[in-house]
């Protein structure tokens, strides 16, 4: 029995080995940040809420944060495919212009369900008015989902499937901060604020991380078992 190395398995076989690794020390990489972040958000849930001018968002991610102020409530921005539960909708977002302030953060109000009937009309949407006291969490950005297709343009009551300050910046010339708030305290508005927790999912990333490294294995495996095989032959 004699072992042959053919150059095209072999060419292969590396790539698919390489490959595998790669992509399973990335799956590997998202489990452990993933890991982080929810115990992050963990050792932040139990903190008070403290004023937004004493946050440094860069170093205090996920912290509860005071905002006092009032919603800019002709420029709702709709996040479409949003499930909660396993029910369609949408996220509300809504400029919040602080006190005494021309300042503005981006505000994710909460979840509405969307009507399965007809996917483009809007549910009802209640919004305080005047002054309010709101207590959220600080996040950098917020959850993407795979962008089907081309974005809609940004106008007030767009359905759009992400969404970044920059932009919203350019659209209504208001001056933003660079992070979005999810607020966390309630209204009388009919809103879920049910959020996902960012963090989860590091179980499923290393089933990924797995399934990648087995495909190495078995890609090595196979082309020394095939190479015994033709040499005998």
């Amino acid at each position: 029995m004699k072992f042959h190395i053919r150059l095209i398995p072999l060419v292969a076989t590396i790539l698919l080995c390489v490959l595998g690794i790669v992509l399973g020390q990335w799956q590997s990489r998202r489990a452990i940040d993933k890991e982080r972040t929810k115990e992050l958000i963990a050792a932040q849930a139990n903190l008070p809420p403290v004023a937004l001018d004493a946050v440094n968002v860069k170093e205090m991610p996920f912290r509860k944060v005071a905002l006092q102020g009032e919603f800019v409530s002709d420029w709702p921005i709709y996040l479409d495919n949003r499930s909660l539960h396993g029910v369609a909708g949408f996220y509300v977002l809504m400029p919040f212009r602080l006190k005494e302030s021309d300042i503005h953060i981006m505000v994710a109000r909460g979840w509405l369900p969307r009507n399965p009937n007809n996917r483009l009309e809007l549910p009802k949407l209640v919004t305080p008015r005047g002054q309010i006291h709101l207590i959220g969490r600080v996040r950098e950005s917020l959850d993407r989902v795979l962008q089907l297709g081309k974005q809609a343009e940004l106008s007030p009551s767009a359905i759009v499937q992400n969404l970044d300050i920059e932009s919203m910046r350019r659209k209504t010339q208001l001056k933003f901060e660079d992070f979005f708030v999810e607020q966390i305290s309630e209204e009388p508005d009919n809103l879920r604020r049910d959020w996902s927790q960012a963090g989860n999912g590091s179980e499923k990333n290393r089933a990924y991380a797995f399934q990648w490294y087995a495909l190495s294995v078995m890609a090595f495996i196979f082309f020394v078992v095939t190479g015994f095989r033709r040499g005998k032959n």
